[in-house]
């Protein structure tokens, strides 16, 4: 089937470019719009006394769950499920900086949400209130973080979707990375449609192509966005695929963040813990299916069948249930009657 208005991907991931060294990038204003998203929607969920949280709280809160929750987990988690089992664990051993070099790309979502989980039950000790009934309030407006990174993964042109026949798609040349020799034919193209803005990025990558190749690829994209012969060049070289970005945005962020939304608006006298299981559940089951739309960005765990994102979603069921019936069982308490914690 022929695809309609295919469009090669080409947006810039920077907003500002202060320096080549120093840039605001989209994929860090996602990560800044995710927290005051958090900030304001917790404060208002406190102040009509829907949480257990008191509202003086919420940006101390906040700020720990960004630092030891979202970063630390969704970096340790990425190291944990994609690193360690791609590189082995003697590599991480052997280079333990690159636990921190977050700069170079590397956070897992099922990490950032352990991560959460974890520090919930922490820092509920430590207020003496309810850690279900923290993470009913953390788990509504969590989504909107999750909305905001994947739209920034569109962005960026990253963990696109899979090929695909439909009578849509997109295409993204980052795709080129992974297959040399169209990757070399594609930028042989480009660098002929524009030989004096190119000449020198392709003769450094003929020197040294291990480092050279994704300079030229951000080169070529980068004049590609005032020459449209450069773009046309490459997309004769690049396979059409879903936006999967796009699809995981808005079911794993907007509709997740809309359902516990609603849920705990209408049905406040729910039990603690009711609302963290539907968000367990719902993301697991949300990511599954948006996985089928997905390239996988690390090796299958049962071929052609499974990935790992599926995989670790799974584990999740687990969880969600056992909040779920904790929740309905009335074992965790409900706001009601309930003093949220100073």
């Amino acid at each position: 089937m022929q695809t309609l208005g295919v469009w090669v991907h080409n947006l810039k991931p920077e907003l500002i470019e202060v320096s080549e060294k120093f840039a605001l990038r989209w994929y860090g204003l996602a990560y800044l719009a995710g927290f005051i998203a958090g900030y304001f929607g917790l404060r208002w969920l406190a102040q009509k006394r829907l949480w257990v949280v008191g509202p003086e709280k919420v940006a101390d809160f906040i700020a720990y769950a960004a630092l030891f929750g979202v970063f630390l987990g969704g970096r340790l988690g990425y190291v944990a499920f994609y690193m360690i089992p791609e590189s082995g664990f003697g590599y991480v051993l052997e280079n333990p900086l690159v636990i921190l070099q977050v700069w170079k790309g590397g956070m897992s979502s099922h990490g950032g949400i352990l991560g959460l989980t974890i520090f919930t039950y922490f820092y509920a000790r430590r207020a003496k209130c309810s850690w279900t009934g923290v993470g009913d309030g953390l788990v509504i407006f969590a989504p909107l973080g999750i909305f905001f990174g994947r739209v920034a993964n569109f962005i960026n042109g990253e963990l696109y979707g899979r090929v695909t026949n439909a009578p849509f798609g997109m295409k993204f040349p980052k795709e080129l990375l992974g297959r040399e020799e169209d990757f070399n034919a594609a930028m042989k193209g480009a660098v002929e449609a524009d030989p004096g803005k190119l000449d020198g990025l392709w003769d450094r990558y003929l020197a040294s192509p291990s480092t050279g190749q994704g300079q030229l690829l951000e080169g070529v994209l980068e004049a590609g966005r005032t020459n449209p012969e450069i773009m046309d060049a490459i997309a004769h070289y690049v396979q059409v695929r879903h936006p999967s970005q796009l699809y995981q945005a808005m079911l794993e962020g907007f509709s997740l963040f809309l359902i516990l939304l609603l849920l705990r608006l209408r049905l406040p006298q729910i039990g603690n813990g009711v609302i963290t299981g539907g968000f367990f559940i719902l993301y697991a089951t949300f990511r599954i299916i948006a996985e089928q739309f997905r390239e996988p960005d690390s090796a299958w765990v049962i071929q052609d069948l499974l990935t790992k994102g599926q995989f670790y979603s799974i584990f999740m069921y687990v969880m969600g249930v056992a909040f779920l019936v904790a929740g309905l069982k009335g074992k965790t308490g409900s706001l009601v009657g309930q003093a949220s914690a100073n």
